[in-house]
């Protein structure tokens, strides 16, 4: 059955579309892309502007190509399962020494292992990171879960049926991954140790 939101909202784009050109397309696909505060979809940008997909994934291919061929400072990368601007990482030096300069809400060393040992490992029940971490980690994973970078995943098939921790998709956004798959592999740490 189809959604009633995603119907009135692709009739409405639809009755109230203007045509547009290539050039107006990337323009208003790049401003959505801008305000939106979580990546957005391809099939969502369709449907609120009564386009094709394909037609919003060559925007976003054009926007992409055009902030490359300016040197651009920004970039559309697609992370979660949506398109997001952000800066190139040849500039993360200066960002990370201005955004330095601003208080934030870091998280503890206790908590960065742990959800390192979650998104390795999951999913993961809190013996099974208590084991490779040596320490309990009741209050990281408090406080992974309110600031919602994990999720329950169900329970083990084991004696007392302990829950099983993973990433969120909140984990992806924080972090600017596409999927799991770009987290960098264990070797890669092991060659910055050595």
């Amino acid at each position: 059955m189809e959604d009633p939101v995603s119907e009135n909202i692709e009739s409405t784009a639809a009755a109230k579309a203007p045509a547009r050109s290539p050039g107006e397309l990337v323009a208003v696909v790049e401003a959505l892309i801008f305000v939106a505060e979580e990546p957005i979809g391809a099939k969502l940008l369709a449907d609120i502007l009564g386009e094709e997909k394909s037609a919003i994934q060559a925007a976003v291919e054009q926007l992409g190509a055009e902030y490359a061929e300016r040197s651009s400072g920004l970039q559309i990368r697609e992370i979660a399962g949506g398109y997001q601007i952000a800066t190139r990482p040849e500039f993360h030096e200066e960002i990370r020494a201005f955004l330095k300069t601003r208080p934030s809400a870091k998280l503890s060393l206790a908590s960065l292992e742990t959800l390192a040992v979650i998104a390795y490992k999951q999913p993961v029940t809190v013996p099974e990171i208590l084991e490779i971490r040596g320490v309990q980690s009741a209050t990281s994973i408090k406080t992974l879960l309110d600031k919602r970078l994990i999720v329950a995943k169900g329970r083990k098939e084991a004696v007392g049926r302990p829950i099983q921790y993973g990433t969120s998709k909140e984990f992806l956004l924080q972090f600017g991954l596409k999927d799991l798959s770009e987290l960098p592999s264990i070797e890669d740490f092991e060659d910055l140790v050595q």
